[in-house]
Formats: C-alpha cells, structure tokens, sequence
C-alpha cells in the first residue's frame, strides 16, 4: 500500500484522536535514513504536540498537513543539492538523478525511496496494463509505426497481426506468414506504411502491402507475398536464417542480419542483394540504418558487440568504423536515434547501453564470445 492510499484509508481514525496516532501507522512504514525521511519525521513530531479537533478548521488543518507530508515524501534526497544546489524547489531533471546515483551522492550507490517516488510519479503510467489480444501462440516482435497509430505484433504460429491504436486497437490487418521456420523473427514497416516486411528462421524475406482493402492476408492466396532472396551471396553449404530485417529512411532497401554473421542489404528498385558484410563471428540478432542518408548501419551479435558500419568506405576497407564493447552477452536488440549519433542496444545481459558513436574503438583487442 502507498503512501498516499494509507492516508486516505486511515484518515477517519487520525481526526479522532491525536497525531501521534499517525505517528504509530507511519512508522509501520520502510522509511530510508536520508534527509528527505528525517524532514518527514519532524514533520509528525511537530504536530504531534497539538490535539486536532473534530471541526472544520480542524479538517482543514489536516489536509495541510497531509500535503505537506505528502510533497516531502514525493521529493529527491535532500542531498541531491549538493550534485544540482537550487534545483529542489523546482523538479528535479531525471537526467541529473540519474548522473546523481552514478556519483553516488546518497553514499548507497542506489536510489533512495523519495527518489523512486520523485521519477516514478512523473514518468510511469497511472492506468493499465489493458487487455488487447489473445493468440495461441507466443508474441515474439512487436513495433509501432512511426507516428504511434499502427501496433505490429509476429507470433510464433505464422501469424502477424497490425492493430489500429487510433480506432481502438482494432485489428487492421491479419497476416498469415509464408514459408514460416519456427517464428517470425521480425517486422519493419515502410516509412509510408503501405508495406510490410517478414522474415523468419529462413533466407527468405517476404513484403505485402498492407494498404489494400483485403483484412486477410493469406500469403499468395488472397494477397501477393512477394520473397526477397537473401541467398545470392551464401557460400556457407547450408541454408541460413534471417534474425533482423529493418527498412531505410526512404523504404528503398532493406538491411537484414543473419544467422551466418553477416549484414546484408537488399536494393528494392533493382530487386536484388547489393551488399554482403561478413560482419561478426556469431549470429548477427539487430541491425538498423543509423540515419536518413543510408550510408550508417547499425548491427549487434552474439559475440557481444555492436559495431558501425560506414557504406561509403567499406569496399576500400572491408572492416567497421568503430566497435562498442561494454555488453557481457549477446546483443538481442538495436535502435538508432536516427540522428547518426546515438543509439540504444539491448543485451542478454539484461543492460540497456546508450552508444555515441563519436566515442567509438577503432580496433577489438580481447575475445568477446558468446556467454
């Protein structure tokens, strides 16, 4: 139970007798011995001298002073002043919380409870989780569109569904997945929403429109699937699989990472592969264009790195501009800004990393295996 739900539980038993009665609830309460908490309890031991009288002033007086306990219990650590000094007035940026906890300036190394009610109270949702959907088989991908009106979700048993968030979370389109091996590993929209890539444990990528009038898309029975063959360049003597198929800004290619660790990117205009990258040296789980101009690409692998890619210098070269080492487990997920800067990785490590490439390593000196 929260704080403020205990007050307004028991607020009928507080006016009938003194504070100190409030005083006994709170201290049931797990209150951290940090500046904020002590704050809070003088707060108590000041009232507690006057009895509250069962009147309207009194009811009045109650309510102040329930505020009052309230913002201080919803404050950051007193000590925060120190890292930010005249910010605790106002709300405090998380950003600087964030640097704040790093620098350890609540000597836990951790955030303190009226920390976690400061951020929690201005960034979780207050409603949810809601009921959409129900399939017979696990959810494995999912994305929004660009401007949050489309929900794409690819599940297991062949199916992708796209929900219309603006009508409800209506079903707009139900697709049934073509030459499906185990799951469908991932979607991507074009950036004008008309069409959709699929790809699964398989060489082959599969676009439909989803901006016909048909609500049923059964692969080349009501609707066209067209497949895009990843398998020009494949030398390896066994079939690979698609992990990761991402659009570019202008939806005129595809760039895809496979199971044979390589990135490779498909040209739409002249419908054939225009790039292979032997990229890594395990399965290559996340890729993505880094910016609108389509030189930059992003990829994340097994062997636990991120690395960056520059088209425009890679025939000269044939190595990556620059590695991100930080991750102790493969990479399962990778998201540009798309300001050619920054972007986001997500390991198995269970850590969400902020990358700028501008900071990149040049060369990998140790082994990053698979853990």
């Amino acid at each position: 139970m929260n704080f403020d739900s205990f007050l307004t539980s028991n607020v009928f038993r507080v006016t009938r007798g003194s504070l100190s009665e409030m005083g006994q609830y709170i201290s049931r309460l797990e209150l951290d011995s940090d500046a904020s908490d002590s704050e809070f309890c003088d707060a108590i031991d000041a009232t507690n001298a006057r009895e509250v009288q069962t009147d309207d002033s009194s009811y009045t007086c109650l309510d102040r002073e329930i505020a009052h306990l309230t913002r201080l219990k919803l404050m950051p650590n007193e000590r925060l002043s120190r890292f930010a000094p005249g910010k605790r007035k106002n709300s405090v940026s998380t950003v600087k919380m964030l640097a704040g906890r790093e620098a350890n300036y609540s000597g836990r190394g951790r955030f303190t409870s009226a920390d976690f009610c400061h951020v929690t109270s201005r960034y979780l949702p207050s409603g949810g989780p809601h009921f959409v959907d129900q399939m017979r088989s696990r959810a494995y991908v999912s994305q929004f569109s660009t401007d949050g009106s489309l929900f794409v979700t690819g599940f297991q048993g062949s199916y992708i569904r796209i929900y219309n968030v603006d009508r409800e979370w209506k079903v707009q389109k139900n697709v049934e997945a073509k030459n499906l091996r185990w799951t469908i590993t991932d979607t991507s929209l074009s950036p004008d929403q008309q069409y959709l890539v699929y790809s699964s444990m398989s060489p082959l990528v599969h676009i439909v429109d989803i901006g016909s009038a048909v609500m049923e898309s059964l692969a080349n029975e009501t609707e066209i699937h067209d497949g895009l063959d990843f398998s020009a360049h494949d030398d390896s003597g066994y079939p690979f699989g698609i992990f990761s198929v991402k659009f570019s800004t202008d939806g005129w290619e595809l760039v895809a990472g496979s199971s044979d660790d390589s990135i490779y990117v498909y040209d739409l205009a002249a419908n054939k592969l225009s790039l292979r990258i032997l990229a890594h040296t395990s399965d290559v789980n996340s890729v993505c264009f880094a910016d609108e101009s389509g030189h930059l690409i992003y990829s994340g692998s097994d062997d636990n790195l991120c690395k960056v890619w520059d088209r425009r210098c890679f025939n000269a070269s044939g190595k990556p501009a620059g590695t991100m080492m930080g991750h102790l487990q493969g990479i399962t997920f990778i998201d540009s800004r798309g300001d050619g800067r920054y972007f986001i990785s997500n390991g198995k490590d269970q850590c969400i990393k902020l990358w700028d490439i501008r900071r990149m390593s040049a060369n990998v000196s140790r082994d990053h295996g698979f853990r």
